[in-house]
């Protein structure tokens, strides 16, 4: 059996459409490496033609009957992976002559997810001298005015944590409690997380505003799609998917 091509689809950032492009295509290089070399391609919803060149290379790459994998480097699995990325492949003309692309969970939802937090996170509390179960934990996440998948995605990656740290709390950029409200009062043996794929706006600006405004006087983590795990998740997870 032929195998598909594969596309990692990013939301980007239109502020800086070019950025965030480069970093998902420096992200789908990696996971072609992992992968043996396979046709992997990477494109961001916001860079101006970047899905529609994406498909076009993959889709005459792939050939007849081949088809195209789209992974979504998403945090949930909410309207974007179930509307807007479908409704926008169609626009592009994914899979005209090999059936429709087939989408795989997003980034957010996978498996390995909390494991990866936890790994983190004990890392983190190691570098600064302390036990994991002493320390407290709070998950910075975008959130959503019109849907709760990305909010209860923070919320099971926090469920999962419990057991293992002091205290946890959740806090969004897009709703309430909102960053500056839940990341009050955890003192300085605390980490925070931010539940985002990438280092765009939400991770440079509202982030630390929100967190300065909170008085929060623990360790920020980089964002954990940018963990040096993530490109071997994503491409375990392709693997899954064939």
């Amino acid at each position: 059996m032929t195998e598909p091509a594969i596309l990692i689809v990013a939301h980007g950032q239109p502020g800086d459409p070019e950025g965030q492009q480069q970093a998902v295509e420096g992200l789908a290089a990696k996971v072609s490496a992992m992968l043996g070399a396979r046709d992997v391609r990477g494109a961001t919803l916001a860079m101006p033609g970047a899905l529609e060149r994406a498909v076009a290379a993959s889709v005459g790459k792939a050939g007849a009957g081949r088809g195209l994998l789209v992974y979504p480097m998403f945090m949930a699995g909410g309207w974007f992976t179930r509307v807007e990325l479908p409704r926008r492949l169609a626009e592009v003309g994914a899979g005209i002559e090999a059936g429709a692309p087939r989408i795989l969970p997003p980034f957010g939802a996978d498996p390995g997810l909390a494991q990866l937090a936890l790994a983190l996170l004990t890392e983190a509390a190691a570098a600064q001298g302390w036990r994991l179960a002493e320390t407290g934990v709070m998950i910075a996440g975008h959130g959503s005015g019109r849907s709760r998948a990305p909010a209860e995605a923070v919320y099971a990656l926090a469920e999962k944590l419990i057991p293992h740290v002091a205290r946890t709390a959740c806090g969004f950029v897009e709703e309430a409690p909102h960053i500056f409200e839940s990341a009050r009062g955890f003192g300085q043996r605390a980490i925070c997380l931010p539940f985002f794929a990438t280092r765009a706006d939400h991770v440079t600006q509202d982030l630390p505003r929100a967190l300065a405004e909170a008085e929060f006087e623990g360790v920020v983590l980089p964002p954990i799609g940018l963990a040096a795990q993530v490109p071997a998740m994503i491409a375990h997870a392709i693997d899954r998917g064939h």
